[in-house]
């Protein structure tokens, strides 16, 4: 166990300088450019693409901009995405409940056509019968381009429509040319928009993490846009200094914790809760589990594949030199666990708070029984934070909010990546560790995953907008 008491004889120490820091000379040197189109726009003429994602908020995100370059690589028309209702999330928000319908449609209109609906002689079709339906099952993960071109273009010719139901993440990051790599980039970056009705709350979180103060963040104008300006009228009324805060992402939800197939302390009592989750959730797993040898729970966790939970996060700020009195907001808040988890947290870091703190019940209620709005009240807090830190650097949240950071935050925008095979080390293969070799190790292991690197090859632009595709070069 790390002597958690000593951490209190470290408060007086000054924090590392590069804390709320990131590489700022080679950070800086990139500039967004995802915005330059160059090419004559696409008729659609090929036909009709519609799509129909699952999952989450995330996993939309990216297969609607997955979808817009599949419609520019077929030459066709793209309907306005539909989002699959999910057993898991329990949301009926569609498209236009979450982003800006018109903007998409007309940021976009240099690179492909849209509409809102399919013309009305094709309405009446039976898809499924005349073979125009595709599934995710139909196409492997992150497909080339020559696959919808052979596959998927003769049917758009054939029937003049194509149902890509299930849509998700069906596209490579590499090879693909340069313009649809950069399409991608402009469609996350720049076409995808919240609607006013969740900048407006979320412009009220963003005032609240920042005590009022009314200082505008970098990132403001691009998250909620209109709504920034009311913190700019706020800030020609005040003089204080703007309130720093750390958004933490606690990926550590009960869909998260039951798929890992990891045990966090929680006897038998917990693996017959998460095994019963998963055989109404994840019944492929759990087939899995009994007709194949996996992992053992204590292997998944040497291996680093395990979730962080919400006390080893903490441990991990705390060691990193987060002070007492650091303001921290944490998204997720849907913990597994509940509040005697969060307990954990606020016993070394007083000034927590989640939007459901922030919030009022009113302002909340619009909201109510919509996840993916709630997320993206969560997304716009951790993505415009002083610093983030995430606990799973493989969450398509974490992955998209970093992403973000980084391409509008001119290298001021700094983000924590556990490396959790490192962390897992520390936590396990030392049955006492003293404070100061613990927080050692802990900055050792983070501090290497703050390097500035252009996106490697076949990694997600979403997560890594260094390269020539989505951001510029100054050097």
């Amino acid at each position: 166990m790390v002597k958690v008491k000593d951490h209190r004889k470290g408060q007086n120490k000054p924090e590392p300088k590069d804390l709320w820091q990131e590489p700022f000379v080679p950070a800086s040197a990139w500039k967004p450019c995802a915005d330059q189109c160059n090419w004559e726009a696409s008729e659609g003429n090929n036909g009709y693409i519609m799509v129909t994602a699952n999952g989450g908020i995330n996993q939309q995100r990216i297969a609607v901009c997955n979808a817009v370059v599949v419609a520019r690589l077929l030459n066709s028309t793209l309907v306005v995405p539909r989002f699959l209702y999910s057993s898991v999330w329990r949301d009926m928000s569609q498209f236009s409940d979450i982003y800006q319908e018109e903007h998409f449609i007309n940021y976009l209109t240099p690179d492909i056509r849209i509409v809102k609906e399919l013309p009305e002689d094709l309405r009446s079709l039976d898809l499924e019968a005349i073979g125009s339906i595709v599934t995710d099952e139909n196409i492997m993960k992150e497909a080339k381009p020559s696959f919808y071109l052979k596959k998927i273009l003769p049917i758009l010719f054939k029937n003049r429509v194509v149902h890509f139901f299930g849509f998700g993440n069906r596209l490579a990051f590499d090879p693909i040319p340069f313009q649809l790599q950069r399409l991608r980039c402009r469609c996350n970056f720049h076409a995808l928009q919240f609607v006013p009705k969740i900048q407006e709350t979320g412009a009220l979180l963003l005032q609240r993490l920042r005590q009022h103060d009314g200082h505008p963040g970098r990132l403001d104008h691009y998250l909620i846009g209109q709504s920034a300006e009311s913190i700019k009228k706020e800030s020609n009324n005040r003089a204080k200094k703007a309130s720093r805060y750390l958004a933490l992402h606690l990926r550590f939800e009960i869909d998260m914790v039951a798929h890992s197939l990891c045990e966090f302390g929680g006897g038998e009592e917990e693996r017959q809760e998460l095994e019963a989750f998963r055989e109404i959730h994840f019944p492929a797993l759990t087939l899995l589990k009994k007709t194949t040898k996996l992992p053992s729970p204590a292997e998944l966790r040497s291996e680093g594949l395990c979730p962080l939970t919400p006390e080893e996060a903490i441990l991990m700020l705390a060691a990193l030199g987060f002070k007492r009195k650091a303001h921290i907001f944490v998204a997720g808040s849907q913990i597994y666990g509940g509040q005697s988890r969060l307990a954990a947290l606020t016993s070394l870091y007083p000034n927590l708070v989640t939007k459901e703190k922030l919030l009022s019940s009113t302002e909340l209620e619009p909201f109510v029984n919509f996840s993916s709005q709630l997320a993206a009240l969560d997304f716009i807090g951790c993505t415009a934070a002083d610093a983030f830190a995430m606990t799973d650097s493989g969450s398509q949240f974490s992955s998209l909010a970093s992403g973000y950071r980084m391409y509008y935050g001119g290298g001021k925008m700094p983000t924590i990546r556990p490396n959790k095979r490192r962390l897992a080390t520390i936590f396990l293969k030392n049955s006492t560790i003293e404070w100061r070799v613990f927080e050692q190790r802990v900055r050792k292991a983070v501090r290497q995953t703050k390097h500035v690197q252009t996106r490697p090859k076949a990694r997600s632009i979403y997560r890594y907008p260094r390269c020539k595709e989505c951001m510029c070069r100054l050097d």
